[in-house]
């Protein structure tokens, strides 16, 4: 029961036929996010920046907090990163006249145009993972990620409406 290292990547053979669901999702989580790290490494793009870039392809302007509540990240990892991505020329930040503490992230011209090299990336790691399942099959995967996402929400909405929340990590250490 359990697993067998099968190589250096670290992935483990599953042998067991009753492995948790919350488990495998888990594994495939971090492969794709694997796959596609080495990906972007060849773009000296990390997986971390590739989040923030992909939020801004999508709306830019946002504030941190904004920012932060998209990536389901907090605001002072957003603020490292974002500062990275400055630094890095994919962004800059600017305020708006009467909060000049807020600031809002835009793409520069650099940024914008790793869009069109950075996502066939990652549509590239979708299609290896999916590869051997037909049209069909795949359409019904992803429905099912849709509801079992759902259940999930729904199921933390109620623990937060009877007042509980999901502790920082930090005190839990």
């Amino acid at each position: 029961m359990g697993q067998t290292d099968t190589s250096e990547t670290g992935f483990a053979a599953l042998d067991d036929a009753d492995e948790r669901i919350a488990h495998l999702v888990r594994l495939c989580a971090r492969g794709f996010g694997r796959s596609l790290q080495v990906r972007l490494a060849d773009h000296d793009v990390s997986f971390g920046h590739w989040v923030f870039l992909r939020i801004l392809w999508s709306e830019e302007g946002l504030s941190q907090r904004e920012m932060a509540d998209r990536a389901g990240l907090t605001e002072p990892t957003v603020h490292t990163a974002l500062l990275r991505l400055e630094k890095l020329g994919y962004i800059e930040r600017r305020t708006f006249a009467g909060n000049k503490r807020k600031q809002h992230a835009f793409l520069t011209e650099t940024g914008r145009a790793l869009r069109d090299v950075l996502e066939p990336l990652a549509v590239e790691v979708n299609d290896r993972a999916l590869s051997g399942l037909d049209d069909a099959t795949r359409f019904k995967f992803k429905d099912i990620l849709k509801i079992v996402l759902g259940n999930l929400a729904e199921d933390e909405a109620r623990a937060v409406a009877a007042g509980r929340s999901i502790p920082p990590t930090r005190g839990l250490i």
